[in-house]
């Protein structure tokens, strides 16, 4: 079983189109469109999976290259996904620097808060200081 990416699809293209297009070499055992999360609109690329290693690289030679719609198409051996760090999607860590928001001066954290006396979260750097 080859897994085939496919690129630089027409945006109307469906995933009946894919495995149409994908027929012809053998049988196709999934079709997946790549869409946007929010909107669910095609973001231009998909994958096709095909039972038979021989037909998908005929395929590849076949199809790379080609024009479908208005658009020439790519197509490719997929590369393994590579692994997302899990968690939220605002990646943390210090941000140190900047200058604070408090008036008594020095220390800006950082966040919004500005520096204190006691802040621990990173860099110096000047507040103003009104004295």
């Amino acid at each position: 079983m080859t897994k085939l990416y496919i690129g630089n699809l027409p945006y109307s293209t469906t995933e009946d189109d894919l495995k149409s297009l994908f027929a012809d070499y053998g049988a196709v055992l999934s079709a997946t469109l790549i869409t946007d999360r929010d909107s669910g609109r095609s973001k231009g690329f998909g994958f096709v999976e095909l039972e038979d290693d021989a037909k998908a690289l005929e395929s590849i030679t076949a199809l790379d290259k080609s024009v479908m719609g208005d658009r020439t198409i790519f197509v490719s051996v997929a590369r393994p996904r590579e692994e997302r760090p899990q968690g939220g999607g605002f990646g943390g860590g210090s941000r140190g620097g900047g200058g604070g928001f408090d008036r008594r001066g020095g220390g800006g954290g950082g966040d919004r808060r500005g520096g204190g006396r006691d802040d621990r979260r990173g860099g110096g750097g000047g507040g103003w200081d009104r004295n």
